[in-house]
């Protein structure tokens, strides 16, 4: 997981993360291809860039989103220029210091290497709740607990 390219695709995802964290909905749309997609933890489903863009800035606009904690579970190639990374993720509220189990999630990201660079085709963000098995939970919780600054 730690090749040239691997580490490439890690440092897209980070920009995302960090995109996220920063509120910039634009700097979150501009790491798509041009019909990338996005879709969110309620589902809501987002293509192209300027619908990325459209659909997130009025969030970050009137919502205090809650930064993510993430961490890079795999990165898989499917080819010399598409990969698949997985991550796992958590959120600290605003004003609090740590983990709000509710919203610990799954990452995925496909992504196409165009023109010598790397940008997201597909990002997924699934609600990780694991029904029925709260130990699973709380060991998500505590993996991430430990990445807190």
């Amino acid at each position: 997981m730690n090749s040239p390219e691997s580490i490439e695709v890690q440092v897209l995802y980070q920009q995302l993360i960090d995109a996220w964290n920063n509120r910039s909905a634009r700097g979150m749309a501009d790491l798509f291809i041009e019909d990338g997609e996005s879709i969110g933890f309620d589902g809501s489903q987002s293509i192209g860039r300027e619908e990325i863009y459209s659909h997130l800035h009025p969030i970050f606009e009137s919502h205090p989103t809650a930064p993510f904690v993430t961490k890079v579970k795999d990165v898989r190639f499917l080819g010399s220029d598409v990969a698949i990374l997985r991550a796992i993720a958590g959120m600290v509220p605003p004003g609090q210091n740590d983990i709000n189990p509710k919203v610990n999630t799954h990452h995925t990201l496909v992504v196409v290497k165009q023109e010598g660079k790397w940008h997201i085709q597909l990002f997924q963000n699934t609600p990780a709740q694991f029904h029925g098995r709260p130990e699973l939970v709380e060991q998500m919780t505590e993996e991430l607990r430990k990445l807190i600054p």
